[in-house]
C-alpha cells in the first residue's frame, strides 16, 4: 500500500504496533542493568501506520522531521570489538556529526549495542555498571532519551567539563547516531515519529536509574531522594495524529541521525522513537545495531 508525503510522493507503508504509556500510569521510572531494562510505568500497544522513508529520504530532514538518514562507511569492521569501537567509533561519529551539522564542538556521550537476540546470559550483576559499551535489548516504548527538564542541565555540565574556559554556546542539540549492522531485512526495526506531529507539551518524565542489578518490585516503586536531579527521558501517550516513519533494509554503511533535544524550538526539536516488529518480510534477520549519543554545540 502507498500513501503520500506532503502531497508529493508515494511511499510504501506497513501496519504494526507501537507501545505507548497508558493514561493511568502513575510511577514512571526506567531501571537498567547489564542485559536488561525495566520500566515501572504501565504501557499498552496501539496499531499504527508506519511509513517507509526509503524512497523519499531526501525529503526527511533533521530540522523538519527530527531525523535524517545519511550514507556513511565506518572504519570499524566488527562492532562487537569493544576496543575498536572505543578507539575509533566515538571520534568518527563526532567528526561525522560536526561535518553534517556545522557544530562548533561535538562531544560523544557513550554507545550501546542493541539486539533482538536472547540476552538471558548477559543478565548478571555488574558492580559499578555504567550503561555504556554493553549489549541491551531494543527500546520497548515511544520515548525520547532526554527530557526537556534535564537536557539543558546535562548539556551545560558536559560542556563545562570538556571546555572549562570555553566561550559558551548559543544552541545545543542532543543526538543519537544509530546504525544497523546485521544484514537486512531486520526483524526489529527502528520507528521514528515526525516531530511536527507532536505537541510541545506532550511527554511524561521518566527518570533513569542505572543499577548493578534489578531491585525488587517494591524498591522500584518506593520514594527515591533527589530523583529530579537525574537524567530523565520523556515517554509518550498515544495520539492518533502521530506520524511514524522507518527506513527499510538499513545496512552497516548507513547512519541514522535523530534528535533527542534541540534548544532551538523554532525547528523540530525532538524525535520520539522505538523499536517495532516488522512482519512485512518472510524471513527477517535478528537485528543488531549500535547507537552512540552525542552533544553538538553551536557558538
Amino acid at each position: 500500500m502507498t500513501t503520500t508525503i506532503d502531497g508529493q510522493a508515494d511511499v510504501r507503508k506497513i501496519t504494526s504496533t507501537i507501545r505507548y504509556l497508558s493514561e493511568g500510569s502513575s510511577v514512571n521510572r526506567r531501571f537498567v542493568a547489564a542485559g536488561v531494562e525495566h520500566s515501572t510505568g504501565q504501557y499498552e500497544d496501539h496499531q499504527v501506520t508506519i511509513r517507509d522513508g526509503r524512497a523519499v529520504r531526501d525529503r526527511l530532514k533533521l530540522d523538519s522531521h527530527g531525523f535524517e538518514l545519511f550514507d556513511h562507511k565506518s572504519a570499524v569492521s566488527d562492532f562487537h570489538d569493544k576496543d575498536a569501537v572505543k578507539s575509533i567509533y566515538a571520534d568518527e561519529s563526532a567528526a561525522l556529526v560536526q561535518r553534517l551539522t556545522g557544530a562548533s564542538l561535538v562531544l560523544p556521550r557513550g554507545w550501546m549495542i542493541r539486539t533482538s537476540a536472547d540476552l538471558t546470559a548477559a543478565r548478571k550483576k555488574v558492580v559499578g555498571y555504567d550503561h555504556s559499551g554493553g549489549t541491551q535489548p531494543p527500546a520497548g516504548e515511544a520515548h525520547v532519551d532526554y527530557a526537556p527538564q534535564s537536557a539543558p542541565r546535562t548539556a551545560e555540565q558536559a560542556y563545562r567539563k570538556a571546555m572549562p574556559d570555553g566561550p559558551g554556546y548559543s544552541r545545543f542539540i542532543a543526538f543519537s547516531l544509530w546504525r544497523a549492522f546485521s544484514p537486512p531485512p531486520q526483524d526489529c526495526s527502528l520507528a521514528l515519529c515526525d516531530g511536527r506531529s507532536l505537541a510541545d507539551d506532550e511527554g511524561v518524565l521518566n527518570p533513569l536509574h542505572i543499577v548493578d542489578e534489578m531491585p525488587s518490585p517494591e524498591a522500584m516503586l518506593a520514594p527515591i531522594p533527589d530523583e529530579d536531579q537525574r537524567i530523565a527521558a520523556s515517554v509518550f501517550r498515544y495520539r492518533p495524529g502521530h506520524r511514524w516513519w522507518y527506513f527499510s533494509g538499513m545496512d552497516r554503511d548507513e547512519a541514522l541521525l535523530f534528535k533527542f533535544y534541540d534548544s532551538d524550538h523554532d525547528v523540530t526539536w525532538r524525535c520520539p522513537h522505538t523499536a517495532f516488529h516488522d512482519t512485512s518480510h518472510a524471513d527477517p534477520i535478528t537485528r543488531e545495531s549500535i547507537e552512540i549519543r552525542l552533544l553538538a554545540y553551536f557558538e
